[in-house]
């Protein structure tokens, strides 16, 4: 069994950016049916900077770890800066995740896009064109969020 590194203890036990955001300039909702990990990211976001972000999980230590991590990696980055963080970017800044962990990290470059892309059509009116069926689908994870994270 692969072992979780360091930091990414140290964002599972002290996760950074924990918590709602007022007023938020975009929200990205991702869900896993699979293993039941739920993302809500928040952005906000001033002069196409990213000025702060904050996230919900519920999940495993490392949905929380991912999440915590890519909240650290985007503040402060242009929107089209942001857009770069990949997943990859996200285990890379962690330390590495165990294999059968890495879809966290892809729920935690989703939750970015869709928080993103909720922005964009907010800002402009056309988002980043992201297929309508997996929109249709975090819709329906949003609504099985548990009452603590809604």
């Amino acid at each position: 069994m692969e072992s979780y590194s360091n930091k990414v203890m140290e964002h599972f036990k002290n996760p950074r950016n924990v918590g709602e955001m007022e007023n938020p300039d975009g929200i990205g909702h991702v869900g896993n049916p699979v293993c039941g990990d739920i993302m809500e990211l928040y952005i906000k976001v001033k002069d196409n900077k990213i000025i702060d972000a904050k996230f919900k999980t519920f999940g495993c230590g490392a949905a929380i770890a991912t999440s915590s991590m890519v909240t650290e990696l985007v503040k402060g980055k242009t929107i089209e800066e942001a857009l770069k963080v990949t997943n990859q970017a996200v285990v890379d800044a962690l330390g590495g995740l165990p294999k059968v962990k890495l879809h966290c990290s892809v729920l935690a470059e989703q939750a970015l896009q869709r928080a993103v892309d909720d922005y964009l059509k907010k800002t402009t009116g056309k988002g980043l064109g992201l297929p309508e069926e997996d929109a249709d689908h975090h819709k329906s994870c949003e609504n099985d969020l548990p009452e603590e994270l809604k």
